[in-house]
C-alpha cells in the first residue's frame, strides 16, 4: 500500500490525524520539500511521535527512480507531500504507476494554499480564474506566460493567483517584490496595459501560519515593502464585489478609494 499523505500548508502540525494514524501503519516513510517549503522540515514531531526514520527525497528520486512506489511493492509506504497531494497533479505520476504495478494506494488530503489564500484574501474563490506561477528568471528564459494568463483573467473578471517559484536545492525561495519586479518588466515589454504600478495587488505570506500576512495596495507600494520570511504568493484582482473590496481595505490596508471604484454590488 502507498499512502500519499499531504503536510498542509506551514508545519508539520498541520498534518490530520487520519495522517498520523496512516503513518503508524507504514514500514517505510519518505517525504519531499521541493514543490514547497514547511517550517521544520526536519518533521522532528512527527518522527518522535512515531519513533520512525523519515527520508526525504530529491525530485529526481520521486519522480525518475520512483522510490517510494518500489518500496510499496514490498512494504506500506508513505509518502508526506507539503500542502494537499494531488492539487497541483506534480504526482499524479506515482498514482498511474501504481495503477500499472497493481499497487493500492490511498490519498490523505490537506490544507492548500489554493483555497487559503484567497479565503486569507477575503477573496470569493469562484471567482478565481487560471493559476499561473512565475519562475526564477535565467539566461535566454523569460517566460510570458504569467502576464498572459492575468490578460485571460482579466477578460472573465476572474482575479489571479500567482505562485511564486521554489528552489528548494539552493534555498532560493521567489519574494512578492521579485514577483510583482517580474510582471512590471513584461508590461514594460509588452506594453499592452494589464499590469501597471497603479494596479491592485494582493501579497499573501506564511499563510497556515500563527501570523501570516495580508497586505494589498498598489503595486508601487507593495514593491517596496519587507513581507518578511516565506513563502509568499501575488493575487491580482479582477473586478471586486463590493464585500471584498471592504475585506481588502479593512484587513489587508488596500487604499480606501477602491471602495469608490467600479465594483460589483449584489
Amino acid at each position: 500500500m502507498l499512502y500519499i499523505i499531504g503536510l498542509g500548508l506551514y508545519d508539520e502540525d498541520d498534518i490530520s490525524i487520519k495522517g498520523m494514524k496512516a503513518l503508524k501503519k507504514c514500514e517505510r516513510i519518505f517525504a519531499e520539500f521541493y514543490t514547497a517549503k514547511l517550517k521544520n522540515q526536519s518533521l522532528s514531531s512527527i518522527k518522535k511521535e512515531l519513533g520512525k526514520e523519515i527520508k526525504v527525497l530529491g525530485r529526481k528520486e520521486i519522480e525518475e527512480k520512483m522510490i517510494p512506489l518500489k518500496n510499496a511493492q514490498k512494504w506500506n509506504v508513505a509518502f508526506l507531500v507539503p500542502g494537499d497531494p494531488l492539487v497541483a497533479t506534480t504526482h499524479s505520476n506515482l498514482i498511474l504507476e501504481a495503477k500499472k504495478n497493481n499497487i493500492k494506494t490511498r490519498i490523505i488530503h490537506s490544507s492548500s494554499i489554493f483555497s487559503a489564500a484567497p479565503g486569507l484574501a477575503g477573496l470569493q474563490i469562484y471567482k478565481f480564474g487560471k493559476t499561473t506561477t512565475i519562475p526564477f528568471p535565467e539566461k535566454n528564459y523569460f517566460p510570458h506566460s504569467p502576464y498572459l494568463t492575468i490578460k485571460d483573467n482579466m477578460k472573465y473578471n476572474a482575479h489571479s493567483l500567482i505562485l511564486l517559484d521554489i528552489k528548494a536545492d539552493e534555498n532560493r525561495y521567489m519574494s512578492a517584490n521579485e514577483g510583482l519586479e517580474y510582471l512590471l518588466k513584461i508590461e514594460k515589454e509588452r506594453q499592452e496595459n494589464i499590469i501597471c504600478e497603479d494596479s491592485l495587488a494582493v501579497v499573501v505570506a506564511r499563510a497556515g501560519s500563527q501570523d501570516p500576512l495580508v497586505r494589498a495596495d498598489r503595486i508601487k507600494t507593495l514593491i517596496g515593502e519587507d513581507f518578511g520570511k516565506p513563502l509568499h504568493c501575488i493575487i491580482i484582482p479582477s473586478k471586486l464585489h463590493f464585500l471584498e473590496a471592504e475585506y481588502l481595505t479593512k484587513i489587508g490596508g488596500a487604499p480606501p478609494e477602491i471602495m469608490e471604484e467600479e465594483n460589483e454590488t449584489p
